[in-house]
């Protein structure tokens, strides 16, 4: 509040909300700015707005809600709620020419996320990205390198987190001349992808560089190693991929510790026992297996599927999606279940 305080008047308030289950933050945040500036019409955009735009308009306490909105319609929207029309200075085409993100705004800069490409070219049955980001658009190598040399320039920044849903996509064109520019700048820094990297785009070029870069944080995408019926659920990996992926980082000197692969739990008719074969596998390759809890999206191919099996009204409330509480399990979240998986990942004996 003091911070909003501190701020002179605006034309416009835009608040955006990423996961759609925390709506209620959403509400709370534009419940605290017209308290603070009860004049300026305050709009909802944002992947909540997108994925449950009716929910939205029903519960946010925005006095507009403007699902996809992007770099090619910002201004008109302005425009459209102040009468003031600015000239674009930026191409809605080409990232390279948007500003960088306000990270210069908060008190302090403890990391720095980094989105160097939008949307993805596979359609996984789970994910939204092609529904949220239907255009391919992707930044230029030097570009990055640029940004990432002023944060740690200018704010001694040293951590740097990747949330590209395909970083390693047309590697030879992004990823390497990406890292082979960060190489030259010789800088102190550690880079970490949490939003997992396609496992089969990862070879033996592509290992070393992310080592010797200085790639901390290894996390794949594997989903399940289920591999006899995987064509069933998406066409991205296959056991050999995986396995020669899993070879290159440790060749790479990847060590347990750093290297992990996503595991979805909580897939509409998905058993125990097949999430349990998928840590095994994992374990056995040298890998950490980590669970990735399935949470229901609109839109998505697995919705339907979704609805149909979970034990609550998924359709009637975001809150339902969070895959907190297992809402695609037949009895809902067990503390058994999360344990057992906790200990088998982490090699303890299964309680």
């Amino acid at each position: 509040m003091d911070d909003l305080r501190a701020l002179p008047a605006p034309d416009l308030v835009l608040v955006t909300a990423i996961m759609t289950y925390w709506y209620t933050g959403a509400e709370e945040t534009i419940r605290l700015i017209k308290q603070v500036f009860p004049q300026p019409p305050v709009i909802l955009g944002g992947i909540y707005a997108s994925l449950w735009e009716q929910h939205a308009r029903q519960n946010s306490a925005a006095d507009a809600v403007e699902p996809q909105v992007t770099e090619k319609n910002i201004l008109p929207l302005v425009a459209r709620y102040t009468g003031f029309s600015p000239a674009s200075e930026v191409d809605p085409d080409d990232p390279d020419t948007w500003p960088r993100p306000a990270f210069d705004l908060q008190h302090s800069i403890p990391y720095i996320v980094l989105q160097t490409s939008r949307g993805c070219p596979f359609s996984c049955p789970y994910c939204a990205s092609g529904f949220l980001n239907p255009e391919r658009l992707r930044r230029s190598p030097e570009a990055v390198a640029e940004e990432i040399e002023y944060w740690h320039q200018s704010f001694g920044v040293r951590d740097f987190v990747f949330y590209d849903d395909a970083l390693l996509i047309d590697q030879e064109l992004h990823f390497l001349p990406l890292a082979e520019a960060l190489l030259r700048k010789n800088l102190p820094l550690r880079f970490h992808t949490p939003n997992a990297l396609h496992v089969g785009k990862i070879n033996q070029t592509t290992a070393t560089l992310m080592k010797r870069t200085g790639f901390k944080t290894i996390r794949l995408g594997l989903e399940t190693a289920a591999f006899d019926n995987r064509a069933a659920f998406d066409a991205k990996v296959t056991e050999e991929n995986f396995l020669y992926a899993v070879n290159c980082l440790k060749q790479a000197g990847f060590s347990r510790d750093q290297t992990g692969a996503y595991l979805l739990v909580g897939l509409p008719g998905q058993s125990l026992e097949a999430v349990e074969k998928s840590i095994e596998i994992v374990k056995q390759s040298g890998l950490t297996p980590i669970p990735a809890y399935y949470s229901p999206i609109p839109h998505t191919a697995l919705w339907p599927a979704a609805v149909a099996c979970s034990p609550y009204d998924l359709e009637s409330d975001p809150v339902f999606s969070n895959n907190a509480i297992f809402p695609c399990t037949p009895d809902g979240f067990s503390w058994k279940t999360v344990t057992r998986l906790k200990d088998l990942t982490a090699g303890r004996p299964a309680r």
